[in-house]
């Protein structure tokens, strides 16, 4: 200060968060339905430590069929838009996800549902999706795990 050096330490430290997802309910379970009819749920998506707003988008599974030929039998719809908004107080609003089945063939999967923002992160928290055959039905669960 004023052409006098005087040696300064600074010190800087800080908590590194990655943003992350939780679900509500913490698994999913879709009715058996027959072939060809459509079964949905709807789950609620808890964005955490989210430093700016981001888009989330869901990367859907494909399936291989039997005969060779490949299909994607979910769809996801996001209810009130697929934006996390940050409120003044740091925490970001809530989102609805419906997730639909419908398929015309008996299919047999397990697999993954990933959920990623904006920025290509895939976020801690996924859905994966288990189908097991209960008889010309097609029962789902889907179960949360960490990466």
């Amino acid at each position: 200060v004023n052409g006098n050096p005087s040696p300064y330490k600074l010190t800087f430290s800080g908590t590194l968060k990655s943003p992350k997802i939780n679900f509500h309910p913490p698994f999913l379970m879709l009715v058996p339905v027959p072939l060809d009819v459509e079964t949905e749920a709807v789950v609620t998506i808890i964005p955490q430590d989210f430093i700016r707003e981001s888009r989330i988008r869901v990367k859907l599974p494909e399936l291989e069929l039997a005969d060779g030929t490949r299909t994607c039998p979910f769809s996801v719809q996001f209810l009130e838009g697929q934006d996390t908004v940050l409120s003044s107080d740091g925490t970001a609003n809530e989102l609805s996800c419906r997730i639909s089945f419908r398929s015309s063939k008996p299919v047999s999967f397990l697999g993954e549902m990933l959920f990623i923002d904006q920025e290509e992160n895939r976020l801690l928290e996924q859905q994966t999706i288990v189908f097991l055959p209960y008889t010309r039905t097609w029962h789902c669960i889907a179960l949360i795990k960490k990466l």
